[in-house]
């Protein structure tokens, strides 16, 4: 998520993490987050679906190569289990 600029800064201290959230003309980049993927239902997404997806939100998808961002899934041309939606 600090790639994509939703966060700031991100740190582990002792076991604990602290993240803080960024921010563009003093209003947060993240106005909302909601969980896509649940342990009862698991939602996934092929590359071609996500490209359909228009919208102003962008997805957190969980891939072969790591958890990244619906943007860098097309780039990458892969797909996986939708775990969040922000925006």
């Amino acid at each position: 998520m600090k790639k994509a600029h939703f966060l700031d800064d991100a740190k582990v201290e002792k076991g604990v993490l602290t993240v803080s959230l960024a921010f563009k003309d003093k209003k947060p980049v993240v106005m909302n987050v909601k969980l896509v993927s649940k342990p009862g239902l698991r939602i996934y997404l092929g590359v071609d679906e996500i490209e359909k997806k228009r919208s102003p939100s962008i997805l957190l998808i969980s891939t072969p190569k790591g958890v990244i961002s619906s943007l860098q899934a097309v780039k990458e041309r892969v797909g996986g289990e939708v775990i969040a939606e922000i925006w």
